[in-house]
């Protein structure tokens, strides 16, 4: 009886919200099968925790522990991914090219914006993502990511300055 209804209590917390965790996870991790191996394993740790939701945010609480997943499969797989090494000319150059924003919203070339956005670091990737893509606020970012406001928006305007630049030079024939 407890099974099915912590069954039940799975189906209502979770499921509804399957679409963005394969979203997070296919950013993080930038290969569609290996984005389905990490929510399929995510799905099971939030199906083992379920009982310990005491509601709030579902979608938030499930994309920590995707958030979570991700990194753990990215520790055994692909460590190297995990350094971010500072680019001082990236960090410094003020560019007059268009912002990634007003790119997306004139049309700009989808696989161009991917592209770029694939080529950041994890943790500036993840912010974006969380952002951009789900609409989460600056608060939630922070608790799905465990860092503090502050961090979040450190990590959005250096993403959104390296995307910038990134952007500048691909469309440049550059990159």
């Amino acid at each position: 009886m407890q099974e099915q209804t912590q069954l039940v209590r799975f189906e209502h917390v979770v499921l509804p919200h399957l679409d963005a965790a394969y979203n997070l996870a296919r950013w993080l991790t930038r290969n569609d099968q290996d984005a389905e191996d990490v929510v399929q394993e995510a799905c099971l740790r939030a199906f083992k925790f379920v009982g310990g939701f005491y509601g709030g945010d579902s979608r938030a609480w499930l994309l920590t522990i995707v958030r979570n997943t991700c990194y753990t499969w990215l520790r055994h797989n692909r460590a190297h991914e995990l350094t971010t090494p500072f680019d001082e000319a990236i960090h410094d150059a003020e560019c007059d090219a268009l912002n990634p924003e007003t790119l997306l919203l004139h049309n700009a070339d989808r696989q161009l914006l991917r592209q770029a956005l694939e080529a950041l670091p994890v943790e500036f990737r993840e912010v974006v993502v969380l952002r951009e893509l789900e609409g989460l606020s600056y608060k939630e970012i922070g608790a799905i990511a465990d860092i503090p406001m502050g961090t979040v928006m450190s990590r959005l305007a250096r993403a959104r300055k390296r995307l910038q630049h990134d952007l500048a030079n691909r469309l440049n024939g550059e990159g």
